[in-house]
């Protein structure tokens, strides 16, 4: 397979600047995971990659090739598209085939190399079937078998379980993340879903607005996120932001909400009148009868074995996730404690994290490299 390097990348479009100066290595045989909203420069980072369109500036090297300026057929990379983009004449043993037989590979070949991703991907039953009418799920392994058939260096699935229904797609997930690390292919996936990210990545490079916010492991980047775009982002609810104004200095270990001391990681930077946030996770608050920061109940969502509990505040709004086998009432005066070891302080005007043990490589928590990662993903990734 192959390592993909990008450097200071970028793509316009006219006036638009879909891309900005973006820079990261995609390691061979990685499931890399570019992730974010409409709009924020995922897939044409990802096309750029592939060779379907050509950067504004910058270098894109293939396994260690300069391949900037290289069309996609001269790449070797296969591409998952979202609808699929069968050929609606040919069967499915035939749309297989396909890109073997415009290489000139012999038929014997050609038969043979289907079959084993037919028995792959466990379609072998639908190779003489017309793929007019055939299931969504069908659909997308027929896809896949006509990308993995050419044995190319990478893979780039652009959205791929889009138009698949809820249950398939996360049925789909475990079924390509297992195709992965059976033919241990470096691949590149696109999605705006965050838990097809979290479940089949082992790195994802979270975008916003053309620029890479944080690379990291899906465990990090929900533990550490570096930004207030991707704590918000990554999560469901998202995390909680509570707002107030201070001066903190590097070495301080707590802050002051409604007179209440919160210990927070130790602050390894700090800020004059800033502008900050308190993130917290919503599985990382307790809900408390006395002291903590105050609030009051103001809606529960009842998910099973769990509860979560909407409690507005003087900060604003937060969300808890609680068991479902305690009781709080709507207009309840409660108190909120929080997992001081989790806790991160934002700087609201610059979006970015104040760096803290939480991201130290010393930290048992935070684990080795992070805090490389973390003066990576303040930039540009």
């Amino acid at each position: 397979m192959a390592e993909i390097k990008l450097e200071n990348v970028q793509k316009r479009f006219g006036d638009f600047t879909a891309v900005r100066d973006t820079s990261f290595t995609i390691r061979d045989g990685e499931f890399f995971v570019l992730l974010g909203p409409s709009g924020c420069g995922k897939t044409t980072t990802l096309r750029m990659i592939a060779g379907l369109e050509l950067p504004t500036g910058g270098k894109i090297l293939l396994d260690g090739d300069d391949v900037t300026y290289n069309r996609a057929s001269q790449r070797d990379i296969g591409f998952v598209f979202q609808l699929f983009a069968l050929y609606p004449h040919m069967n499915v043993q035939e749309n297989i085939g396909f890109p073997l037989k415009c290489q000139g590979v012999r038929r014997s070949e050609i038969k043979s190399r289907v079959a084993e991703v037919a028995k792959l991907l466990r379609i072998e039953h639908l190779l003489a079937r017309s793929v007019k009418g055939l299931a969504g799920g069908d659909s997308q392994r027929v896809a896949l078998a006509r990308a993995i058939v050419r044995r190319a260096k990478a893979f780039m699935m652009d959205e791929p379980l889009g138009a698949l229904d809820t249950e398939f797609r996360h049925l789909m997930c475990t079924e390509l993340r297992g195709l992965h690390d059976r033919i241990k292919a470096t691949t590149v996936y696109v999605t705006h879903d965050q838990i097809e990210a979290m479940s089949m990545a082992d790195r994802i490079a979270v975008m916003n607005h053309g620029v890479v916010d944080q690379i990291a492991s899906p465990q990090e980047i929900y533990d550490r996120p570096l930004t207030v775009h991707v704590a918000s982002f990554i999560g469901s609810p998202a995390m909680n932001f509570l707002r107030f104004s201070a001066t903190v200095e590097a070495g301080q270990s707590s802050i002051r909400l409604n007179g209440e001391s919160i210990p927070i990681p130790v602050l390894r930077e700090g800020i004059s009148d800033g502008e900050l946030a308190l993130g917290v996770r919503p599985e990382r608050i307790s809900l408390v009868s006395e002291g903590g920061v105050r609030g009051e109940v103001f809606g529960t969502e009842y998910m099973g074995t769990m509860q979560v509990v909407t409690i507005t505040t003087d900060h604003g709004s937060v969300k808890a996730r609680i068991p479902s086998s305690m009781r709080v009432k709507l207009g309840e005066k409660v108190g909120l404690r929080f997992d001081s070891t989790r806790l991160i302080v934002f700087d609201t005007v610059s979006g970015r994290a104040l760096r803290s043990d939480l991201f130290e490589p010393n930290n048992p928590v935070a684990g080795e490299s992070a805090s490389t990662r973390y003066l990576e993903g303040a930039g540009h990734g």
